[in-house]
């Protein structure tokens, strides 16, 4: 009676491991949607937009996206955790947002609180001004701001934001003192840059693409110059030690399983790894970043150290 307690206890042991094996390979059997914690029509909801169609040819699923906006993305991060830890449901992340905002106040969650498992692009920052800015480089804006410290203004988009980190760190590398001006999102930063309000902008290589002459790029935070713009020079190439920009990725509920969370990564490192999808990105003046579910707690980790520093010597965390 014992041997064969034993073997029907193996027997159904083995039929659960070979569902459990089933359902993974099967993954996704269903759509899944894709929670963007802000409005229609800004960079979160564009890039998804262009992921889309790409998930849908190479996995035969529909990425169904979705709009939980509030809170510069709190109210869905906050939410996060409480949602089915099954794959079916994703949410789009961004940095510095999630690590800035619970260092600021009680958002309800904290950073650790959000499992990220793919960052797959960054906006990079860009000093930008308007074409006929007497600013032609970035020399020329250093030098102005080191004759009249505190006088040259420079919109950027919000508060604690990657406009406003950068500004923070580039005053400090350059030894200059600009006044920073937050408006309500890029787009009003940009208007504001344009009407003359600023004289110039902490922006991003997006701006330059959507905007074409009406602007210029006197220098892009990136490791290499953008495809898009061959004539604008990094700032590491000018002699400052800035890469980064805001940077775009997707988490899931704490409690998805180990696998789902690795397909998950792998599936959308495919999507960023194919050519078509590439270029439409470049295109868009977004720069590709590969940072997948093994690679995520290091790049965390130096996001945050870079980020807090920054913060706290600008006094915007407590």
């Amino acid at each position: 009676m014992l041997k064969l307690k034993s073997v029907k206890t193996l027997v159904i042991a083995s039929a659960v491991s070979l569902a459990a094996a089933t359902a993974a390979l099967a993954f996704p059997d269903k759509s899944v949607e894709y929670i963007i914690p802000f409005g229609p029509g800004g960079e979160s909801d564009i890039s998804a937009r262009f992921q889309q169609p790409f998930f849908k040819e190479k996995f035969g699923q529909d990425l169904v996206v979705s709009y939980k906006p509030g809170g510069g993305g709190a109210v869905s991060w906050a939410q996060l955790n409480s949602m089915a830890g099954d794959g079916y449901t994703i949410m789009g992340i961004n940095l510095p947002h999630i690590v800035i905002q619970p260092a600021q106040k009680d958002v309800g969650y904290t950073t650790d609180d959000i499992k990220a498992f793919y960052m797959f692009h960054y906006t990079p920052d860009a000093i930008v001004v308007t074409a006929d800015s007497p600013y032609q480089t970035l020399a020329d804006l250093i030098a102005d701001a080191k004759a009249n410290p505190g006088a040259l203004t420079m919109s950027g988009s919000g508060k604690a934001t990657a406009n406003h980190l950068a500004q923070i760190r580039f005053d400090k590398m350059a030894g200059i003192k600009t006044t920073y001006v937050p408006f309500k999102g890029t787009g009003a930063s940009t208007t504001a840059a344009l009407g003359k309000q600023v004289k110039a902008q902490w922006g991003y290589t997006t701006v330059g693409a959507a905007q074409g002459d009406a602007v210029r790029l006197l220098a892009v935070a990136m490791e290499e110059r953008h495809p898009l713009f061959p004539d604008v020079p990094t700032f590491k190439e000018l002699g400052f030690d800035m890469v980064g920009g805001a940077y775009r990725g997707m988490a899931v509920p704490k409690d998805t399983p180990d696998e789902t969370v690795k397909a998950l990564s792998d599936m959308f490192g495919e999507i960023n790894a194919d050519e078509a999808f590439r270029k439409q990105m470049l295109d868009g003046g977004f720069a590709l970043l590969d940072v997948g579910i093994d690679g995520m707690a290091e790049f965390m980790k130096a996001r945050k150290d870079e980020y807090i520093e920054a913060a706290t010597e600008a006094g915007l965390l407590n």
